[in-house]
């Protein structure tokens, strides 16, 4: 819903209309500022919004979970790359705001050597996390359709029973 959402002032206004507790109580000052002429970047900024009520209020043993499995997260090495966004996203979602230079880093290191290989090869850098991932899903939606129509890896998906010697 908040993704549809057109502007950062208005996500930030639309959430802090659930803030109950401790965080209404906090975001209230800001919001009686609301109606200057230049209030305060808080309200204007929903990363910079998010990430702060996210420290304030996140449970940070939960917040040091999802940053040691964010940076243990690896591909399978026969895996589908999908799986692999699915997963750092939602540790993403779980961590806050890291900046574009650290998911980018983190992302690419846990990708197995066949993606980083393309990757190598592709013009251009990325400047987002979503640029690389649309290229990685693109790139291992191309290697799985080629091994489908290849037959794929007779071994891999139909060993050979060892006799035993006797």
């Amino acid at each position: 819903m908040i993704q549809q959402i057109s502007s950062d002032r208005k996500k930030v206004l639309y959430s802090t209309s659930f803030l109950t507790g401790r965080a209404g109580k906090r975001i209230e000052p800001y919001l009686s500022n609301i109606s200057n002429e230049h209030p305060s970047y808080l309200l204007s900024n929903w990363p910079l919004f998010e990430s702060q009520l996210f420290t304030l209020f996140g449970d940070p043993i939960e917040v040091r979970r999802a940053e040691q499995e964010l940076d243990n997260l690896r591909m399978k090495e026969r895996g589908h790359v999908s799986l692999y966004i699915a997963d750092f996203r939602s540790l993403m979602s779980r961590i806050g705001d890291w900046g574009e230079r650290s998911y980018i880093h983190f992302y690419r290191r846990g990708l197995v050597s066949r993606l980083l290989d393309q990757l190598d090869s592709h013009p251009g850098t990325f400047d987002t996390h979503k640029e690389l991932m649309d290229v990685t899903l693109e790139v291992d939606t191309r290697y799985h359709e080629r091994k489908k129509e290849k037959g794929g890896n007779q071994e891999e998906e139909h060993p050979v029973p060892v006799s035993n010697p006797s």
